[in-house]
């Protein structure tokens, strides 16, 4: 792949796309102690907030998955992506916690599409060799977002308030709906790619045979739990970085919004890092220690397991700054984890299963992220955040050794 590659195009637009649903999602937890003041909300009642957009992505991933996979990547993506930016700007009309919490609903709704579409437009347009490099990159996006929110979101509130934040983040993403209907094409119906091009995309892409096409058969097989229930023990730390670091900063490290934003984004720009090497990662273990494609993908997720132990340390270390490099350490290593588990559901079904596949496993990983934020509700007033964070580890250690097991329901027999 070269810089004059289509498919390094393609790839910038769909890593765009997902920097500004990452913006849009993270808004909520760089404005939750203001929002926790103004509105009058408890930690209790934030989590029930945190708990709306988390079950209402949980349950809409595998219908946004399946409604791609069958109106079209062009027309679908962009159709999600309005509905998010639209729905991220009513946040600003929110009067409660109630109220906050069915605009939250439905931006999960509408943003559980980002994902599939994300893997979707890889699957069609990487070769197998290059897969992983690209799932690397796109997970990026989802930290970069995370990184660029902090900033975005404090310097729009300090100036013209929260509800400004909500409406110039979504309105970024009414922005990209249009460039992206627009300009995205699959490489069989893209005018803009040339036949050499479109020529290796295909002979790299090994046949996949479709064994499964509608959601239950999915569900039915084992490569599916293979990659679902190592994602369901991994999404609690993403989702304890998204919605949570903010207001584990306010309430144990007592940073106000300003030193918020001067620190909350460097665990996500570690996990920038996470996602990129993890995506080189598989293909370096398959050139120069000889592993097969499931077995690259498998060992990176063992190493970034291992290295999700560094937030367990998080409650007995004094400095500030030591917790946010112990919290960056396990932003590198989940993205690592991220990647590899993403490409491993792009790798072992076919193209015309791949967004719904995806939403499927996303929707176990987005299950254990819902259950783990509604915990953190419960118990972070009581017991503070240390414990919690030490969970996180011992969750993605579980997950590897699950992976390792089913490692042999991950070899695709060419068709």
């Amino acid at each position: 792949m070269t810089w004059r590659s289509v498919r390094l195009r393609i790839l910038l637009l769909v890593i765009v796309g997902t920097i500004i649903n990452y913006i849009a999602r993270n808004s909520l937890g760089v404005l939750a102690p203001q929002l926790k003041q103004d509105l009058a909300i408890t930690t209790e009642q934030y989590s029930y907030i945190v708990g709306a957009f988390q079950l209402a992505y949980t349950v809409m991933q595998p219908i946004a998955g399946l409604l791609i996979d069958k109106i079209g990547l062009t027309a679908g993506f962009a159709l999600f992506a309005l509905a998010w930016s639209l729905a991220n700007m009513l946040h600003g009309a929110a009067k409660g916690w109630l109220s906050l919490a069915a605009f939250r609903g439905l931006l999960g709704m509408a943003e559980a599409a980002a994902i599939p579409a994300g893997m979707k437009s890889i699957g069609e347009w990487f070769p197998d060799r290059e897969r992983s490099v690209a799932v690397g990159w796109f997970n990026a996006g989802t930290s970069l977002g995370a990184v660029i929110a902090p900033v975005l979101v404090a310097l729009v509130a300090k100036t013209w308030g929260w509800q400004a934040a909500f409406f110039v983040t979504g309105l970024i993403g009414v922005v990209f709906a249009g460039v992206w209907y627009r300009y995205y094409r699959s490489p069989a119906q893209a005018a803009y790619v040339s036949p050499v091009e479109r020529a290796e995309i295909e002979a790299g892409q090994r046949p996949v045979s479709a064994s499964a096409t509608t959601l239950k058969a999915i569900a039915a097989t084992p490569r599916f739990w293979a990659i679902a229930v190592p994602r369901f023990l991994a999404e609690p730390a993403w989702q304890t970085f998204s919605f949570w670091i903010p207001l584990y900063l306010a309430k144990e490290r007592g940073m106000d919004l300003t030193h918020i934003a001067l620190f909350a984004w460097m665990p996500f720009l570690a996990a920038d890092a996470g996602g990129i090497l993890g995506g080189y990662l598989a293909p370096f273990l398959q050139k120069w220690r000889g592993m097969t494609l499931e077995g690259s993908r498998i060992a990176g997720v063992a190493l970034g397991a291992v290295l999700m132990i560094a937030p367990g340390f998080v409650g007995i270390v004094g400095h500030p700054v030591a917790a946010i490099a112990l919290l960056a350490i396990g932003g590198f290593a989940h993205q690592v984890i991220s990647v590899l588990i993403n490409t491993l559901s792009a790798d072992v079904f076919p193209k015309g299963d791949i967004a719904k596949a995806n939403g499927l496993v996303g929707m176990a990983g987005w299950t254990g992220g819902l259950l783990f934020s509604l915990a953190i509700g419960q118990l972070a007033d009581k017991i503070g955040f240390a414990p919690l964070f030490a969970c996180l580890g011992v969750f993605d250690l579980i997950g590897a050794i699950w992976l390792f097991a089913m490692r042999r329901h991950l070899v695709v027999k060419e068709a």
